[in-house]
């Protein structure tokens, strides 16, 4: 399914788990360092570095980019680190993150509650997902180096839903799958 970028309520309300999806847009990396000065620029009541309503966050551990390339090779990195600060972000209007990994039960029910979704990004397929990142630029704290949050403009970014706004989680519905096969 291709999805673009801003989210909308519309096209969170249409994903569902498991669903395979190429994104086209805007979307944002930051990672642990970034996610607390984002939390605390919003509980000191302070406006973000970009307006997250509508948005994704990749977890993205970047490398340097390549002669003619805006990146270098763009894998996913681990998603529940960014679990304390997801709520708020969410509250705030975020649409959808991007990693791999379980959310923990406090990342689901805010996805539910704030009606945004939460993607997986192949581990391992750093390269090629690289491929699908048009340009790169840091917006925000860039004294984080590797962790300074950057806006990714993409075409066909692929993803995968594991969890939706319904409680739909697809790492546990291919553990379910799986254990059935297993007793046959």
């Amino acid at each position: 399914m291709q999805i673009s970028t801003p989210l909308t309520d519309e096209v969170v309300a249409r994903l569902r788990a498991g669903d395979s999806v190429l994104i086209t847009g805007t979307i944002y990396v930051a990672r642990d360092a970034a996610h607390k000065r984002l939390v605390a620029a919003l509980e000191a009541g302070q406006s973000l570095p970009f307006d997250v309503r509508g948005q994704i966050v990749y977890y993205m551990g970047p490398s340097p980019a390549k002669p003619g390339r805006p990146i270098g090779s763009a894998g996913p990195t681990t998603s529940y680190r960014m679990d304390p600060y997801t709520p708020p972000l969410l509250k705030a209007g975020l649409k959808g993150m991007i990693g791999k990994g379980n959310r923990s039960q406090a990342v689901r029910d805010a996805l539910q509650r704030y009606r945004a979704v939460y993607f997986a990004a192949v581990g391992g397929a750093a390269a090629l997902i690289a491929q699908s990142v048009k340009a790169s630029e840091v917006v925000a704290y860039p004294e984080l180096g590797a962790e300074a949050v950057l806006r990714l403009e993409v075409a066909d970014f692929p993803a995968i839903v594991i969890n939706d706004i319904y409680g739909g989680d697809a790492y546990e519905a291919g553990k379910a799958a799986f254990r059935r096969e297993a007793a046959r």
